[in-house]
């Protein structure tokens, strides 16, 4: 039979019992408590969270390289977006939750990691009213950044068209916990030996990647990018979009299966990699199957743009 312990007995256990992925942590924050810590073993999220059991709540994740943390304030106002559209209050103003971000990644003692955010409806039952929460929750947690291999961007990656269709156009402009359909995506690239999924919507336009954005560079050399109506428009390409206004040309519109396969460049835009040349699209060349030189420019751009506007930790 299991044991039933008393409060100590089970925190001792609790405290003991294996927990994968903790050397990756350097510091977190849980607003319930009010303090930050940097012993991994005790962040632990309450069960009755419905951002836990029904995934309500939004979240971004953003990197801090060189003591500079990336795009802060685009990420705390998209975040606003995404609570907004869900109706969720943070437990304390936004300027201090930007200011606990920051006090989070300075915790850790580390100058390079990933920041991520959390924002749930809160503790309270296992239902789905919100109701059953009388105070939304806050997680901050500073981890480990994993950046791509430099062989990724000298050889490029393969991508292919995932079974897994686009979000529903309310669900795909938010950024929430739930990432069910982002995590099939990736298992079933994982499955069929690519590197990167592509999602599409009904319609067969390119809608996303599972965590990244996709552009284009099209025969006539425009930056050419979805329209965000089934993808979450991401930070990161948005930021590079400004940033190569005066180099090229941009243009928003549906993307197809042949489109892809017509470009010069097929390029994903995201956080950790910033720009990664995709050569091989289901199995087929673009162009000539080597990585080209606006993703090669996007790069630097985000990482200039980083060291040089990041927000100082």
């Amino acid at each position: 039979m299991v044991k039933v312990a008393d409060r100590q007995a089970y925190l001792d256990a609790m405290l003991a019992a294996q927990r994968p992925g903790i050397a990756e942590i350097q510091a977190f924050y849980e607003h319930r408590v009010g303090m930050i810590c940097t012993d991994p073993s005790v962040m632990l999220m309450p069960w009755d969270d419905h951002l836990v059991h029904r995934g309500d709540g939004v979240f971004e994740a953003m990197k801090f390289v060189e003591g500079r943390l990336y795009q802060l304030d685009p990420h705390l106002e998209r975040m606003k977006r995404s609570s907004s559209a869900i109706y969720l209050e943070p437990p304390c103003s936004w300027e201090e939750i930007r200011e606990l971000i920051l006090e989070v990644c300075r915790a850790g003692g580390k100058d390079t990691g990933m920041l991520r955010v959390f924002l749930g409806r809160g503790p309270g039952g296992f239902g789905v009213f919100p109701s059953e929460c009388p105070e939304s929750s806050l997680y901050i947690v500073a981890g480990n950044l994993h950046v791509p291999k430099e062989s990724v961007y000298e050889k490029g990656a393969t991508a292919f068209k995932t079974s897994i269709p686009a979000k529903q156009s309310y669900l795909a402009t938010i950024k929430s916990i739930d990432y069910l359909p982002n995590v099939l995506m990736k298992r079933e690239a994982l499955e069929k030996g690519y590197d990167y999924p592509f999602c599409f919507d009904k319609n067969e336009y390119l809608a996303e990647g599972a965590t990244e954005n996709v552009c284009i560079v099209n025969r006539e050399g425009k930056l050419v990018i979805p329209e965000s109506t089934n993808a979450l428009a991401g930070t990161t390409l948005l930021r590079a979009v400004d940033l190569l206004k005066g180099d090229l040309s941009v243009i928003f519109r549906g993307i197809t299966k042949e489109d892809i396969l017509e470009a010069r460049e097929v390029i994903i835009v995201g956080t950790t990699g910033d720009a990664i040349p995709v050569v091989r699209f289901n199995g087929k060349p673009i162009h000539d199957v080597q990585p080209g030189p606006v993703a090669k420019r996007i790069r630097a751009l985000l990482r200039q743009d980083l060291l040089e506007n990041g927000t100082p930790l």
